[in-house]
């Protein structure tokens, strides 16, 4: 008896514990593959790149659905979810096309690159601590996930049939580029609206809708990624411009980036409380 382990010697494993540690590996793994997009842009592995950004914004996704599933959002894990996002909606985009176009282009190249991290970095703190104030099922400014990742896989585009059968022979594709960091640095710092993914159900027809959309996304990203992903980042990009030129928010000024002074979301109220966990990824959930 005495080589019994007594009763209370014997602790099952806290499973919450266990749970709550889930998010923040996938919040990490998110950074791997946005650090690793890095590495394979300076080795001249453009195509993996984008790919890995990608990857990133998968994991970004599920580990919102984990936290918001399992309850264990936490203050840790929203600071961390910011700054890895930073790093891979961010960094990685700005170093792709660092190294893709701009590192023989002097001082506008890494300045250009430089002001769209800054976007990224303004965008992911206004939504700290502005979220749950925005309008229900919409974003206010483009999501960096949804800019970083239509940066990223326009290299894979621009190498179709045909893109290279239609579009480059216009060879616009170092300006076409510049303009494009702008148009997404510009869009997530604006007050212009963005539709979260619908969610996913079987009860109504806008779940039913939401989860048709999801599979053809996810058809279309598997069949035919190169040719698909960098144009359905463009309609998204379109289709907030679109709704705000159409419902006059142009006209009314409420095009208003958040980095100019007293017009910034923290200098509309006492909004300073953090939220239990922060997403900012095209997808369902928080964010969709």
């Amino acid at each position: 008896m005495g080589l019994m382990p007594s009763r209370g010697g014997l602790r099952r494993p806290d499973t919450r514990k266990v749970v709550v540690v889930v998010p923040s590996a996938l919040t990490l793994g998110n950074l791997f593959f946005g650090f690793w997009a890095m590495v394979s842009a300076y080795n001249k592995n453009f195509v993996w790149a984008a790919w890995f950004v990608m990857f990133s914004g998968v994991l970004d996704m599920l580990d919102g659905r984990v936290a918001r599933l399992s309850k264990t959002g936490t203050r840790f894990g929203a600071e961390l979810d910011s700054l890895v996002d930073v790093i891979s909606f961010g960094v990685a985009p700005a170093m792709i096309m660092y190294f893709l176009e701009f590192s023989e282009g002097g001082r506008f190249g890494w300045i250009l690159c430089y002001l769209y991290v800054v976007a990224v970095a303004v965008r992911l703190a206004r939504y700290n601590v502005s979220h749950g104030n925005d309008k229900p099922g919409w974003f206010t400014g483009m999501p960096s996930p949804s800019a970083g990742m239509t940066l990223a896989v326009f290299y894979p585009f621009s190498q179709t049939p045909w893109y290279q059968a239609s579009l480059a022979y216009l060879n616009l594709q170092r300006q076409g580029l510049a303009i494009l960091m702008v148009l997404l640095a510009l869009l997530m710092v604006s007050n212009i609206k963005y539709p979260r993914f619908p969610a996913i159900g079987f009860r109504s027809i806008k779940g039913i809708l939401g989860l048709l959309l999801h599979l053809v996304i996810l058809v279309m990203s598997l069949w035919v990624p190169s040719h698909f992903l960098f144009p359905l980042g463009l309609t998204y990009l379109a289709f907030g411009v679109g709704r705000a030129v159409l419902f006059g928010f142009l006209d009314r000024g409420e095009w208003h980036p958040a980095v100019v002074e007293g017009e910034s979301e923290m200098s509309r109220g006492p909004r300073l409380t953090a939220p239990r966990r922060v997403d900012d990824r095209p997808t369902r959930g928080e964010d969709s």
